[in-house]
């Protein structure tokens, strides 16, 4: 197994013990290898939602540009839904998780398959 599935095996382990959902396999294994090298790197595969700047990097690079939603209020409001329905440990959560997540959340996996 190479280390992208093993990612995506961590990831859907988080999706299902953290999150109570049942991941698609090839929207989760297609919204990771969209991230990129990202998510090789420890400090760049997790959000820490904290962090006010990297929720608006979420909300403009992710839902806004790649999913062409538009910008409003409701979309902070999706974030926030989908960090606290995202049960991880202290504040760091995988961002290909809560990438998948907000796909899932705006129905917009014909973006990735």
């Amino acid at each position: 197994m190479g280390r992208s599935q093993e990612l995506v095996a961590t990831y859907a382990r988080e999706l299902i013990e953290k999150c109570r959902m049942e991941p698609n396999m090839a929207l989760l294994e297609k919204v990771a290898i969209g991230g990129g090298p990202a998510i090789y790197d420890p400090h760049a595969a997790v959000v820490a939602d904290t962090e006010n700047c990297e929720l608006m990097s979420i909300k403009q690079n992710l839902l806004v540009r790649k999913l062409a939603l538009n910008d409003g209020p409701h979309l902070m409001a999706a974030i926030r839904d989908v960090l606290d329905t995202y049960k991880a440990e202290g504040t760091a959560k995988y961002r290909a998780v809560v990438y998948y997540m907000l796909v899932k959340h705006f129905r917009r996996e014909g973006q990735y398959i």
